[in-house]
């Protein structure tokens, strides 16, 4: 396990697996860095190059986590961040900033956090409406001339803003809710990206731990965990129904003899080698469980079996409020 097969995004080469670092500072319970530092130093010697993290997570401290578990490594990882969402407290965001002015000061600000005189591959996490797209992405392309990023993608964007994005700077990777239960993005937007050339970062490719199977009820979920207060299809009224869903799913992975959650990431690998799912975790055990699914190979009848276990018309509940989805570019 300790050779993942490698990737395409873009020009960029990465692990066809890599890990993100959203539940390791905030929103998915208790944290400790500690462990999640260890987990990142374990991912990284089983062959994860592509980390993930945003300035938004844990206000900062998950790029300083990022930062202090790859100093003396910084050569073995590819080193991605977002920036952009606004947030005041301990709220989930309440704005967006693309113009170039707050481009440059976020790119400076995560670079200290980061402990790297560069990203390797940056995005702006929502799409700022209220900015050109050209004018957000004329701003990246400068911090690429400069030397301070590498490469550039796009986060939750939609097929016209994508074009036009790519017009001014080629774009590496789009980054996107994507998963057994999250299938918006197949009718046009992996299109879109396929036909530039860009690949596709599924973000929460495990249904934010849903589809693992190992949430049976809502009391898992501690007060202030995201799960519980952002998540729809985890609202009382949807869990049971979801779970449902789960319960076919792991029957699936138990006749193949895997998890659930090996099960679903291998689907999302089988959808192209332009797919790189980041899954996030604070465990190692789950990390290992995880990086298993890049050798699982699935026939077309499995692939159907999954399909068939989680319809995409049965799955309950949107992927996140009308709050969050208003900053989902459309």
């Amino acid at each position: 396990m300790s050779d993942l097969p490698a990737r395409q995004l873009g020009e960029l080469t990465v692990s066809a697996l890599g890990l993100g670092g959203l539940g390791m500072s905030e929103f998915y319970g208790p944290t400790d860095d500690a462990q999640s530092i260890a987990t990142i130093h374990r991912a990284i010697d089983l062959g994860v190059t592509l980390l993930d993290t945003a300035d938004a997570y844990g206000q900062g401290g998950n790029e300083e986590l990022f930062g202090k578990a790859v100093a003396g490594r910084r050569d073995q990882v590819i080193l991605a961040t977002k920036f952009g969402v606004l947030r005041t407290g301990a709220g989930i965001g309440t704005a967006v900033r693309g113009d170039p002015e707050y481009v440059r000061e976020a790119a400076e600000a995560s670079l200290r956090r980061l402990g790297t005189d560069y990203i390797d591959l940056y995005y702006p996490a929502r799409i700022d409406t209220e900015v050109p797209i050209e004018d957000t992405v004329g701003a990246l392309a400068g911090l690429v001339k400069a030397g301070k990023v590498r490469y550039i993608g796009l986060s939750e964007a939609a097929p016209a803003t994508i074009r036009r994005a790519h017009a001014v700077h080629p774009l590496t990777a789009l980054q996107t809710e994507w998963s057994v239960w999250s299938r918006e993005i197949e009718p046009e937007i992996a299109p879109t990206a396929r036909e530039l050339g860009i690949g596709i970062v599924p973000n929460a490719p495990l249904g934010r731990g849903f589809l693992t199977g190992k949430y049976r009820s809502r009391d898992v979920f501690g007060p202030g965990d995201f799960r519980a207060i952002a998540q729809p299809r985890l609202d009382a009224e949807n869990f049971d129904a979801n779970l449902e869903l789960v319960t076919r799913l792991e029957a699936v992975a138990a006749g193949r003899g895997v998890t659930a959650a090996q099960l679903a990431l291998a689907w999302l690998l089988h959808r192209g080698p332009d797919v790189v799912p980041i899954p996030g975790t604070r465990v190692t055990g789950h990390l290992e469980e995880n990086l298993q699914a890049a050798q699982l190979a699935l026939s077309s009848g499995d692939i159907d079996a999954i399909e068939r276990a989680v319809p995409a018309g049965e799955v309950r509940g949107a992927k996140l409020t009308a709050f969050s989805l208003q900053y989902v570019d459309k």
